[in-house]
């Protein structure tokens, strides 16, 4: 049965067969479909996990977890969650080494989006803590890592499943003493005070992020709310460790349209921002309330309402710095609503060909899709982020066109290249892949 697919965003949506198999060997008759990709759990924001017409194979009977190593080591199916390792991890006294902001995502979707979180200054993205993998691809199964066959280790991350479907994948995990974060907060009252901040102190702590508030105009504009952290000492109190728990709340019904507009989302930021405190140290907090507040209620995506949302999120290098500025201010001036801006700072990237991070800032916006301007604004940032030599994450992608693609992505010809050593016949495409010729080189 055809089964109607999108992304987080709920837009462009394409009907598929779907298929869930729970062996390797299953995976690899679903390969032998005209048309197919990966799916994890839905979470990547645009139509990188569908393909019209074709068929999606869902990873969740991959779901097995090995134990846990004496330093750390364990061994994944890659349908298994974040929130499902969590919950087996961290009373034994193990974190993910990264993760983004939320643990609603599948590990081989965290691979297929070289996904990275508040401690890539520190730490990388997830590529940099995977000791191995197993790939199927149309052409046989292949183990991998950093030293058995390279190329296409590295060529998988941030490829968005079009080398293959991961099937397992082992993970170095961080060793942590509590369940707890403690964490330091500072509110500023512009966009040029919390860039400073972040700057010069980001390289003391682990986990960095700040909230900025898109839509403050004139002195106030990009006012922000700097958290920063570091996993706590264990608590002589409570020596047990808890993984978080499952949202308890839920968005019963998709909102009407316009709910979330510049006079709603303005009161909210003036709310959020007053809220902080001007200065906090050493907070304790949850760990899931430092790292994926959103998890608490549960298909929150559907407060955007029908028409869903776009999220944008841009890197760029420290001496594009700019950028985020005049992306910000131009947000500012529009009038555009964004209801969630997130700015990070990244450190040194990875080898892989389609991997997003790369070292200076980067930026991500969450856009309800309505207002006229939307789409012409964006066009706009594309254009400043290609001139600051960055790029757009297509893991959050939704808009972009085969040339802006290629201006952000230069060795897009390489991948393609190498995908089509284990994929001739070009079995592995998704909506995405067509939409920006991935293929193609």
């Amino acid at each position: 049965m055809r089964t109607r697919l999108t992304g987080w965003g709920r837009t462009a949506g394409s009907l598929a067969e779907l298929t869930a198999p729970s062996t390797e060997e299953a995976v690899a008759v679903a390969l032998r479909a005209p048309a197919v990709i990966a799916r994890g759990l839905g979470r990547s924001y645009g139509d990188a996990a569908q393909v019209g017409g074709g068929l999606v194979v869902d990873n969740a009977g991959l779901n097995a977890i090995g134990p846990i190593s004496a330093d750390g080591l364990v061994t994944l199916g890659a349908g298994v969650s974040i929130e499902d390792l969590l919950t087996v991890s961290i009373p034994q006294g193990w974190f993910v080494p990264v993760t983004p902001g939320t643990r609603q995502v599948s590990i081989g979707g965290a691979v297929a989006a070289d996904v990275h979180g508040k401690n890539h200054h520190v730490d990388g993205s997830f590529a940099r803590h995977v000791r191995a993998m197993r790939l199927v691809t149309p052409t046989g199964v292949h183990t991998l890592s950093p030293e058995v066959e390279p190329a296409l280790f590295w060529a998988t991350f941030g490829a968005m499943g079009l080398t293959g479907i991961v099937s397992e994948v082992t993970l170095q995990l961080l060793a942590i003493a509590s369940d707890q974060v403690l964490v330091d907060t500072d509110r500023y009252d512009d966009l040029d005070e919390v860039m400073a901040a972040m700057v010069e102190g980001d390289d003391r702590y682990r986990y960095s992020v700040a909230w900025v508030d898109c839509m403050a105009r004139g002195r106030r504009m990009g006012r922000s709310i700097l958290t920063r952290g570091d996993h706590a000492p264990a608590d002589a109190n409570d020596p047990t460790r808890h993984a978080p728990h499952a949202a308890r709340l839920a968005v019963p019904i998709t909102a009407p349209p316009g709910l979330l507009n510049p006079a709603t989302i303005t009161a909210f930021n003036e709310l959020w921002f007053r809220a902080a405190p001007r200065h906090r140290v050493a907070e304790a907090q949850s760990i899931g309330s430092f790292f994926h507040p959103l998890d608490g209620l549960r298909d929150w995506n559907r407060l955007y309402g029908p028409r869903g949302f776009v999220q944008y999120q841009f890197a760029v290098p420290d001496d594009g710095a700019e950028a985020v500025t005049d992306a910000i201010a131009r947000l500012s001036q529009s009038r555009v609503p964004s209801f969630l801006a997130v700015l990070k700072r990244f450190g040194a990237g990875d080898p892989a060909p389609l991997s997003f991070p790369q070292p200076g800032w980067t930026l991500a916006l969450d856009l309800p899709v309505g207002p006229a301007k939307l789409a012409p604004l964006l066009d706009e940032l594309d254009e400043l982020v290609i001139a600051a030599r960055g790029r757009v994450y297509l893991a959050k992608d939704s808009r972009l066109s085969p040339r802006t693609v290629r201006a952000m992505y230069p060795r897009l010809g390489e991948f393609a290249a190498l995908a089509d050593t284990i994929d001739p016949e070009r079995h592995l495409t998704s909506d995405l892949a067509r939409r920006l010729r991935l293929r193609e080189g």
